[in-house]
């Protein structure tokens, strides 16, 4: 089995679909005859060249790729000088030596990003010395092939973050230069912290030399196109609008809403808890052209048009795009766990991230008895509060948490504020748009309501690390005053409204709404603007006569900076409600 999830992938050629329901396969529309499939169309292109260099990412199916070279010069009758890079990879014990200060040792989900390169992962042999006068066509293949110094035409094979991570619990792929198939957790954390690193930095660096790109995640029915044509869709995309392509998780707490509000979504999983709407180290770009549709991982958008994407936030955060959207889904599901973010110093001394999780929560849809926990009660007592927890890991007893943090009732369209080490979670029967700095994966749970994961395994607790972070002075009435976002009309016109929903000091970024019956139009500032539409039905996005395209409900899309303005439609009959995020202006 090559992968494992329930989860579809991006199909070749997308279906039709109804226009006026949530799209799980946005694409972004390059012109005809841009894409084209199969390994036969794309060694056609490759025949004539001399050397080929085809290099890719981690989790990419280099087996799948080799044979259908071997089949295609075989039909040919073309010899080939076929050289795979894995036999210049060091031994995968050192390799895991190597890597290991970066794994976090015993910690089951945290380590600290390495400052490795890829050309660390192979002997001093791997520059190849090939017979110039030699009639045979050299193939090198495998992720780092570029760095053989082989001068010949390049081919990337792109992998989705999610794809990988499927074919990771099927087991059919290891980390990088590694033969040892890991529990998918550890081999989680290698990806995050090291190949994922290492492979993005060769990524960056090989983005203008590549002649063509490919989307390897379905087996044997490949998309390429060639590289002018990826740089030309990316620098489009950098001043006009991206949506990037969502993808679903079930989980232990999850829920039923989207299950039941976005059709596409398969059946048979349990509940989804989450929608990675924008997380873009995790999230792929669809390219459409002639009906046949090509993903590729978002991080080349940045490397190419980074400062256009992020305008006057780019000298801060370079190549890292810094707000994130998700959904959380609690809808007859269950509480997310008692939990805290780090501070920005721990998780650059612990992480090696740039910037920390500092979240929000928009409430989308509510009951009558939503609730959030968040902060702690006035009379908190941070060492029984230890004591109890420490207990109920050492006994499996259950704790009552309202004693210790507050239950709010949750507001629909409400926004609750959790800088980093402020404790919270979601409560049952919400549907949250989580607005958050992008960091993702830095949650220490300290308390998990005693449940085991959909695997029938405990979910790691990091009481330790929460209580390096957690900020005890976010109790009592400071949390009504402080942690709930209070609306605030700061611009009106006939039939729109701006409304300020105030965030945290300590976020690095702005949430406001529109409101509106007919339209609006909207600069950007010089920042980029992630928009989602969160009541009503559909709105017209107009950038300019030549582009144009429709958004519906709960759909996250963005503005770069470079796009300067523009206009929002309400196709709906009620009025529209929009929610845009974007990052703060530095105070001089």
């Amino acid at each position: 089995m090559k992968r494992l999830s329930n989860q579809p992938q991006v199909p070749l050629v997308k279906k039709k679909q109804d226009s006026a329901v949530y799209d799980i396969f946005p694409a972004f529309e390059l012109g005809s005859e841009k894409i084209h499939a199969g390994y036969e169309s794309l060694f056609e292109k490759l025949e004539s060249s001399k050397n080929i260099i085809l290099d890719g990412y981690i989790g990419v199916d280099w087996d799948e790729v080799s044979s259908a070279i071997k089949t295609n010069f075989s039909v040919k009758n073309k010899a080939v000088n076929l050289i795979n890079c894995a036999d210049y990879y060091k031994p995968s014990s050192e390799i895991l030596q190597m890597v290991a200060p970066y794994l976090g040792g015993d910690d089951p989900v945290f380590g600290k990003k390495t400052d490795l390169d890829l050309s660390d992962f192979f002997t001093s042999s791997f520059t190849l010395d090939i017979d110039k006068a030699s009639e045979v066509t050299t193939v090198v293949y495998g992720c780092g092939a570029s760095l053989s110094g082989l001068d010949g035409i390049l081919v990337y094979f792109d992998l989705p973050k999610n794809e990988l991570q499927y074919r990771m619990r099927a087991g059919s792929v290891t980390n990088l230069a590694t033969d040892e198939i890991k529990d998918p957790k550890q081999a989680y954390k290698h990806f995050f912290f090291v190949d994922w690193v290492v492979c993005n930095k060769e990524k960056k660096r090989l983005l203008p030399q590549v002649d063509f790109i490919v989307d390897q995640q379905r087996s044997n029915n490949p998309a390429w196109m060639s590289g002018v044509v990826l740089r030309t869709g990316l620098d489009a995309m950098s001043e006009t609008y991206f949506r990037v392509r969502p993808w679903f998780e079930p989980g232990v707490w999850g829920g039923q809403w989207l299950a039941k509000n976005i059709p596409d979504l398969p059946k048979n999983e349990p509940n989804y808890a989450w929608s990675f709407e924008m997380i873009v180290p995790e999230n792929g770009l669809i390219f459409s052209s002639s009906g046949i549709l090509l993903e590729v991982s978002f991080d080349w958008l940045m490397y190419r048009a980074g400062e256009k994407v992020l305008g006057k936030a780019y000298e801060r955060f370079g190549d890292d795009f810094p707000i994130r959207f998700d959904f959380l889904d609690t809808f007859d599901g269950d509480n997310l766990s008692v939990q805290c973010h780090p501070s920005t110093a721990y998780a650059k001394e612990h992480f090696g991230e740039n910037f920390t999780q500092d979240e929000t929560y928009y409430i989308m849809e509510t009951t009558p008895e939503s609730h959030v926990y968040l902060g702690f009660q006035e009379n908190i007592n941070p060492h029984e509060f230890r004591e109890e927890l420490e207990n109920s890991i050492a006994t499996k007893s259950t704790i009552d948490v309202e004693r210790f943090v507050q239950k709010l009732p949750s507001e629909k369209h409400g926004l609750y504020l959790i800088p980093n080490g402020t404790i919270h979670c979601s409560g049952t029967d919400n549907l949250v748009l989580e607005i958050s700095a992008t960091p993702y994966i830095y949650t220490f749970k300290i308390y998990d309501w005693q449940r085991l994961d959909l695997n029938g395994e405990p979910r790691p607790l990091n009481v330790g690390r929460a209580f390096e972070n957690l900020d005890f002075s976010k109790k009592g009435q400071v949390v009504q005053e402080t942690l709930i976002s209070r609306p605030e009309v700061v611009e009106a016109g006939e039939d729109w409204e701006k409304i300020l929903l105030q965030t945290h000091p300590d976020h690095f970024y702005e949430v406001i709404r529109y409101e509106f019956d007919s339209e609006v139009i909207i600069p950007t500032g010089g920042q980029c603007h992630l928009l989602m539409l969160v009541e009503g039905e559909s709105l017209e996005l107009d950038i300019s006569i030549d582009c144009n395209t429709k958004f519906h409900f709960a759909e996250t899309f963005a503005i770069p900076a470079a796009t300067g303005s523009y206009r929002l439609k309400n196709l709906g009959s009620k009025r529209a409600k929009v929610v845009i995020s974007y990052v703060k202006d530095l105070e001089c």
